[in-house]
């Protein structure tokens, strides 16, 4: 069966809509734009749509093989439709927690986070190295289940276009919505650097995954999100968005003194030194509920 790309048939809607947003900035005042940051966000968008052309067979490929080795012939009925969906955005959660606790995923994932605004534009903020990265081995279990690879492809690109529209300040609460979906409250949430708030919220759609496993966090009014990573890099230019913590990383590999410290370069917690100088999410978050029991005496 030919399932419909959401995201490719999305991306006139994407414009219109940032170009609304940016209209009603002007308007409102309750949405912020920086003309360089939307512009390289865009560039962002553009190279990640030349990236997946170049190097997405890689994933495609792989998706198809381990396909071969199917435990069920699942096929398209409509209950597969329906459980496909919920197992797609399970994986998704799983992929993009790793790629917040692991620092070979971080690589790529990190980009989406360098803006230190948050609008329509940030959601266009996409990697370029996805598939060398293997962030797609998140999904080969549901090809080897037995979900055919163009249905995972179908509500993976749905998850895509669903995001898009919670990267906004300009909608708040959503009454009941909010315990089921994610919205633009929790993934504001997401996106901001404030201790309370780091390494939650990692839905794609379903904001239940994270009630779940116990990374939900609420938005509040005492706590303005504030945007962008622990260590902002201060710049416009795409190819240092895109590539900065590659290189970093490879640095500190090349520096490390043992084996165990390259693999923990590699696949620890971003942020890992081998003395501790340096601020991962889970000391920075030690800190901040230190000071909150302090503070409480």
């Amino acid at each position: 069966m030919n399932l419909p790309d959401p995201v490719t048939w999305a991306i006139p809607l994407f414009g219109v809509l940032v170009v609304a947003e940016m209209l009603r900035a002007r308007r409102a005042g309750d949405v912020t734009y920086e003309a360089k940051d939307a512009a390289a966000s865009m560039t962002m968008g553009f190279g990640n749509t030349v990236a997946k052309l170049l190097t997405g067979g890689i994933a495609v490929a792989l998706i198809a093989y381990v396909h071969q080795f199917r435990l069920f012939d699942i096929g398209y009925a409509a209950w597969a439709f329906v459980v496909c969906f919920f197992l797609e955005d399970l994986s998704y959660y799983w992929f993009h927690r790793i790629s917040h606790e692991r620092r070979w995923f971080w690589a790529s994932h990190v980009v989406h986070h360098t803006s230190q605004h948050y609008n329509l534009s940030t959601a266009l903020r996409q990697t370029w190295t996805g598939s060398i990265g293997a962030t797609f081995i998140f999904w080969l279990p549901m090809a080897w289940i037995g979900f055919p690879p163009a249905m995972i492809a179908f509500f993976s690109g749905i998850s895509l276009v669903y995001q898009f529209w919670i990267h906004t300040e300009a909608v708040d609460r959503m009454g009941p919505l909010e315990w089921v979906l994610n919205t633009p409250s929790h993934h504001r949430v997401h996106h901001a650097t404030n201790p309370r708030y780091l390494d939650s919220n990692y839905a794609g759609v379903l904001i239940i995954w994270d009630r779940m496993f116990g990374t939900f966090v609420e938005e509040t009014k005492a706590d303005k999100p504030i945007y962008g990573v622990v260590s902002n890099i201060h710049t416009f230019n795409p190819f240092r968005i895109a590539f900065h913590e590659w290189v970093g990383m490879a640095r500190d590999i090349g520096q490390a003194k043992t084996w165990r410290e390259k693999l923990h370069f590699a696949f620890g917690p971003p942020g890992w030194s081998p003395d501790g100088s340096r601020p991962t999410s889970a000391s920075l978050k030690a800190a901040w509920r230190a000071k909150q029991v302090e503070d409480s005496h």
